[in-house]
């Protein structure tokens, strides 16, 4: 099998893994999280249950998988920002692209009450809550090893690039939060930005 074949098998997993995802997601805030079996999953995302076990062992790692994928992203982006570029420009820049490409766990539409209600109500689901927990570690890490890169630090020795990883990490989900349970919660990129400046200048009083 040569580079091709691999790089197109990888894609196809992903993607794979991207649309059960989102099919876990879709169906649970229409449904409730109660009401949605795997094999309705399956079904929506046109593969079998034997498909779903081999790239989740449940619903809610299938739910956290996205908030995963998309923190792994930011990861790959940073790296390929360009080397002149500096840290705190680069990783907004980072965080945007990638959020800017699929809002689907926040602002699927910001008016749409029905959707932030049945998102709030999959997201208190103790077991979602518990796969986020674990998706958010293996984000830090690999985030973490892209700033140790961009910085030229040493991960293992130094706390900077661990401080930032986790720092970003924690600003991300403090606005998807914010803007899943505010009433007047403003639009997700803006939130970014403006989360990402303040933690970029060290988190001055306002």
């Amino acid at each position: 099998m040569n580079d091709g074949d691999l790089g197109l098998r990888e894609r196809k997993k992903r993607e794979t893994r991207l649309a059960l995802s989102l099919a876990t997601i879709r169906l649970s805030v229409e449904h409730g999280w109660d009401n949605v079996t795997v094999d309705d999953i399956a079904a929506a995302a046109n593969v079998s249950v034997r498909t779903f076990r081999n790239y989740f062992s449940s619903k809610a790692e299938a739910v956290a998988s996205r908030h995963l994928e998309r923190m792994q992203q930011v990861a790959e982006e940073l790296l390929a920002r360009p080397e002149s570029e500096a840290l705190w420009e680069a990783i907004p820049a980072a965080v945007l692209a990638r959020f800017a490409l699929g809002q689907d766990m926040t602002a699927a539409g910001p008016q749409d009450e029905h959707w932030m209600a049945g998102i709030r109500l999959m997201l208190s689901a103790p077991a979602v809550q518990a796969a986020i927990v674990e998706a958010n570690v293996a984000a830090q890490q690999e985030l973490t090893a892209a700033v140790a890169v961009r910085t030229g630090t040493d991960p293992e020795r130094e706390l900077y690039p661990k401080l930032v990883a986790a720092s970003v990490i924690a600003a991300c989900a403090v606005v998807v939060e914010h803007i899943q349970r505010s009433d007047s919660p403003g639009l997700l990129l803006p939130l970014l930005v403006e989360a990402l400046t303040r933690l970029a200048a060290g988190l001055p009083e306002p």
